[in-house]
């Protein structure tokens, strides 16, 4: 779903393109194109971090916890998202829901594989 929701928000990039007229391959020169489009760099930033912490944690952890952890994940880039576009300085609680699951997974993928034995 977090691959989903990037392309979504990839689609989003290319929509923006035509609506303000940002010729590839400018990245700049519209404050709303260039919104949408940190969003999906933001993301696609994000992704590094919480996909291999999410593969890695539900080796350790009980399924239904690591998808919940990634479900508050995706709730917060789409919150970040509508934040974001409408109003960068409001992004806070989107991040924060993005990062917050991240680490944790991250943390839960080290100490099972310090202390645990996979599933």
């Amino acid at each position: 779903m977090a691959v989903a929701q990037f392309f979504f928000f990839s689609f989003l990039v290319g929509r923006a393109r035509e609506k303000y007229g940002v010729q590839v391959p400018a990245i700049s020169g519209n404050i709303e194109f260039e919104r949408v489009f940190r969003v999906q760099m933001n993301t696609l930033e994000q992704l590094v971090c919480f996909l291999p912490a999410l593969f890695v944690a539900s080796i350790y952890w009980p399924p239904l916890l690591v998808a919940a952890l990634g479900v508050v994940y995706l709730v917060g880039r789409t919150l970040y998202r509508n934040a974001y576009v409408s109003d960068p300085s409001k992004r806070v609680v989107g991040f924060l829901l993005t990062i917050i699951p991240t680490f944790i997974l991250m943390l839960g993928g080290l100490l099972g594989a310090l202390f645990r034995t996979a599933s």
